[in-house]
């Protein structure tokens, strides 16, 4: 089965020094886009991630500081890659949760302003751990037959969760072939900011899910104690967390 689309859409992964979306680096990346007339390109580039990559982490990849240490920066990469995703839509495996938010913090560390406004984005994780509650190589093998070579290498994860997703289509008649709708089924809460400080509640309005401000609504904070702002924007949380404050304070403003 044929993706059904109405835009292009991006399958990708990071492969990173670790986990912590607000510190850690890209260190390599790979992209297969696919278009609504059945084109499709790829590319995966080696990133030197300017900090030291863990010994343990390089266990579970296989990069080096020395693999990577004539690489491009990602701030020289960055605009080849938003040019790649620019009129995208995303998908990836565990993506909404860690390659999303991780690649956001690149790109915005990098000086390109990046959102999901005008996109959607379909975690097909989410989608094996509602219907099968598998990993990667138990997926491609429960869906495609297939074992999974060179696992933790972005390109063998990318190409791996793009034909999963096809499979899945075939599998689930339930699952509609449209990438509006897969990203509704693939997303597990309603967040402003992919770190999920900021969420939304029952009414649609933001409200803080941290700290003593914990859901109270955003607005009524920036009104209440301006402070607050000040220190979040000065603390050390996620950039992509910062800019979606500032666009409700701006909001705010322009209401008044």
């Amino acid at each position: 089965m044929e993706l059904k689309l109405n835009r292009p859409i991006c399958f990708f992964d990071l492969e990173t020094t670790g986990i912590d979306i607000g510190k850690d680096r890209i260190v390599e990346i790979s992209i297969f886009k696919v278009f609504p007339n059945g084109n499709k390109e790829s590319k995966t580039w080696l990133v030197n991630p300017t900090i030291p990559i863990p010994p343990q982490t390089t266990a579970v990849h296989g990069i080096t500081d020395e693999k990577v240490a004539n690489e491009p920066t990602f701030n020289e990469l960055a605009t080849q890659v938003y040019n790649m995703i620019k009129d995208s839509d995303l998908a990836g495996f565990n993506s909404d949760r860690f390659d999303i938010p991780l690649l956001a913090e690149e790109l915005l560390r990098a000086g390109v302003d990046f959102d999901m406004k005008n996109r959607v984005s379909v975690d097909v994780q989410t989608i094996f751990h509602k219907k099968e509650e598998r990993t990667l190589s138990a997926a491609l093998k429960f869906y495609c037959g297939q074992s999974l070579e060179n696992a933790h290498s972005a390109e063998a994860d990318t190409m791996a969760t793009y034909e999963i997703l096809k499979a899945q289509l075939e599998r689930y008649p339930d699952l509609e072939n449209d990438m509006k709708s897969l990203s509704e089924f693939t997303t597990r809460k309603k967040i402003a900011d992919f770190a999920g400080m900021i969420s939304f509640d029952k009414d649609g309005n933001e409200i803080f899910t941290f700290g003593k401000h914990k859901g109270v609504k955003v607005d009524v904070i920036l009104e209440k104690e301006p402070g607050y702002f000040s220190w979040v924007q000065n603390a050390d949380f996620p950039l992509y967390t910062k800019k979606v404050l500032t666009a409700i304070k701006l909001r705010k403003l322009n209401t008044k």
